[in-house]
């Protein structure tokens, strides 16, 4: 009873201080894609060039065909597959092999991810052991979110991660590890339900966005900075919407957050609507409520788009990633 109690006397706030209201959320994230246009409208008249927005279309495809680059004399494809390369090429070292590799592994991951329709990812320091107040802090927010029927995933790692897979598990929830391939042998955290095993970070980070409805940032190094900045530039673009991206540990995020504010939003890099994107938060109980607020407000907005039979102004779905 503590913990309801607690959960709901506290108002989740954003880093400008603001209280947190799903329904403006959706407002915030279109201003900020909004700022991005103009930022970039206004780098292109600084330059003295016209802006995209100003400049007339030509309808129709133009293709120049460079007749350097032709077969000479000309060949056919299956002429190209079947002739012997000179010298020998490891084709399984080729570009081409590549391609094929990754999207292997876009298909396994959406194939073994399908199922996941609520997961948050929960990123941090792969450097805390379960003595930490943040390990304890990141597993109670599991916990919470996994009980609220929300899967959890994470990058499978120690610290931050296997705090939050041990949370999921606990709370009776699903618990996902995106495991990345590195120089170094890292093995999963013994929590993981479903482990994926990716070789290339851009895939493994597509599954992060595609199958999660929220980002809880707790303290960490430049991979936690990655993928908190990745999620807010989509979120900035109109890739994704109602997606709270949540600092866990107010201390720590701090210097961070006074950068933003006083450098980089004073020289309008961005606006200083840009950070209410982000919420700041020390309690467990909180991070969670503003996840279930928000995916709340996602799935409105998703039955209202189907309702109508479009898509609602300045809304992209969170399938589009």
């Amino acid at each position: 009873m503590a913990k309801k109690k607690r959960a709901g006397a506290r108002v989740p706030r954003t880093v400008s201080g603001k209280h947190l209201d799903p329904e403006k959320l959706a407002t915030v994230e279109r201003a900020a894609v909004d700022g991005v246009r103009e930022r970039a409208e206004e780098g292109h008249l600084l330059a003295g060039r016209t802006p995209p927005s100003g400049r007339s279309r030509r309808s129709g495809a133009v293709r120049t065909i460079d007749e350097s680059i032709r077969d000479h004399p000309p060949i056919t494809e299956d002429e190209k597959l079947l002739q012997q390369s000179e010298p020998p090429v490891d084709f399984t070292r080729t570009d081409p092999w590549r391609v094929l590799k990754i999207m292997s592994e876009l298909i396994e991951g959406f194939d073994t991810l399908a199922s996941v329709e609520k997961g948050v990812s929960i990123f941090g320091s792969a450097r805390i052991g379960p003595d930490d107040p943040q390990y304890r802090a990141a597993q109670e927010t599991a916990r919470l979110l996994a009980e609220a029927g929300f899967s959890i995933i994470t990058g499978a790692g120690p610290g931050i991660m296997e705090a939050a897979n041990k949370g999921a598990r606990e709370g009776g929830g699903h618990s996902v590890g995106c495991n990345i391939e590195l120089p170094f042998e890292q093995g999963a955290n013994p929590y993981v339900d479903t482990l994926i095993n990716f070789r290339y970070f851009f895939v493994r980070k597509t599954m992060f966005i595609k199958y999660s409805v929220a980002f809880i940032i707790f303290p960490g190094g430049f991979g936690t900075l990655d993928e908190l900045f990745e999620a807010l530039t989509l979120i900035q673009t109109g890739k994704i919407f109602q997606f709270p991206v949540i600092l866990f540990g107010r201390r720590y995020w701090a210097g961070l957050v006074r950068w933003l504010q006083t450098r980089v939003a004073s020289e309008r890099k961005i606006t200083s609507g840009d950070l209410d994107l982000m919420f700041l938060t020390d309690d467990p109980a909180e991070a969670a409520a503003a996840v279930i607020a928000a995916q709340s407000a996602q799935a409105r907005l998703g039955d209202s788009r189907r309702a109508n039979g479009k898509r609602p102004r300045g809304v992209v779905p969170r399938g589009d990633v």
